[in-house]
């Protein structure tokens, strides 16, 4: 942990899926503002991933990137998707990316070819960390185990040698839900460094993580990345949670953490950011966003002074854990 920390000397990076036309269509000259907003800021922590539109989003941060100097920054992406020259009728969260088809392929030579297209298209010449992407339920069904089984015997151990040889700082699962990180992490043959966790270490949905997974990356000395921090938007009044609808029941929990927040003058930004930084594990959260102008708002959000009154009063309505690691 020590040395990712080292790294990451800064509590925030740049998420970049929405840069992949995430919902949406993003112009290239407002994905480009959105990276430079972010460099001028002083981000200097970016994750991307083949996934976000077939590449798109990795060939725009390539595009900003290449144009700074490679040691003033880390990168991140991620395996577990081949892209091909072949195309295809697009569907789901990138509709509007491009649309080369996708191969899932966790085994040693996809990963390896995974990265040498990643690499091509981020105009790099190494990459910091690597995520092991959706080896998970939410995408595989009962599959996942056997894909699990089959990134074990080929993916993890390139990664994991990959690692020892320097060649990459650090590696680790790429994830919406928590126990694919918690059984990496009980291996005995490789040993993940760092992991990207998105939607289930926020404000919203944290319980079953802090009961969990995290005692599992503290044991192991392993860190966390938190992505999705609002939620997929929903905490902050976007139309959608954890990338599919709101359910009732959520919006209704996110009505009462906007009164209380409401009720002490805090922003939803800032509990959001705070909340999911304040754990010792956790090494980065990873806002992601297609607007110039919400870097600025997160970076004043985890600078943001949040009176202990807010926090007891979640607590005490039972809006959060009475356990999770606060920023008092």
């Amino acid at each position: 942990m020590k040395h990712i920390k080292e790294l990451l000397t800064q509590k925030i990076g740049l998420g970049t899926a929405p840069l992949g036309n995430m919902f949406r269509e993003v112009p290239e000259e407002e994905a480009q503002a959105t990276i430079e907003a972010a460099w001028n800021a002083g981000i200097r922590y970016y994750d991307t991933a083949p996934f976000y539109g077939a590449g798109l989003a990795e060939l725009r941060l390539g595009k900003f990137l290449s144009k700074q100097n490679r040691d003033d920054y880390v990168l991140s992406t991620k395996v577990g998707r081949v892209i091909e020259d072949e195309t295809e009728e697009k569907e789901g969260l990138f509709t509007n990316g491009r649309t080369n088809k996708m191969t899932t392929d966790y085994s040693a030579e996809a990963t390896h070819t995974s990265i040498d297209q990643s690499m091509e298209r981020l105009q790099t010449n190494r990459l910091d960390f690597v995520f092991v992407h959706d080896l998970s339920p939410d995408f595989h069904g009962d599959e996942w185990i056997a894909k699990f089984e089959e990134a074990r015997t080929g993916a993890f151990l390139v990664l994991d040698d990959l690692k020892k040889q320097g060649v990459i700082k650090g590696w680790g699962l790429g994830v919406n839900t928590t126990i694919p990180i918690e059984l990496a992490l009980q291996l005995e043959e490789v040993h993940p460094t760092i992991s990207l966790q998105a939607t289930q270490y926020t404000l919203l949905d944290h319980e079953d993580t802090l009961r969990r997974m995290m005692p599992e990356v503290e044991q192991s000395n392993s860190a966390i990345v938190v992505g999705a921090p609002y939620s997929s938007g929903a905490l902050l009044g976007g139309d959608h949670y954890n990338y599919g609808e709101i359910p009732r029941d959520v919006q209704t929990k996110i009505n009462k953490v906007t009164e209380v927040a409401e009720s002490h003058g805090v922003s939803l930004k800032a509990a959001a950011l705070q909340f999911s930084t304040a754990h010792p594990a956790v090494a980065a959260v990873i806002p992601g966003s297609t607007r110039p102008d919400r870097i600025k708002e997160d970076l004043e959000a985890l600078r943001e002074k949040i009176p202990e009154a807010f926090w007891q009063e979640l607590i005490e309505k039972q809006l959060i854990s009475a356990v999770a690691p606060l920023p008092l």
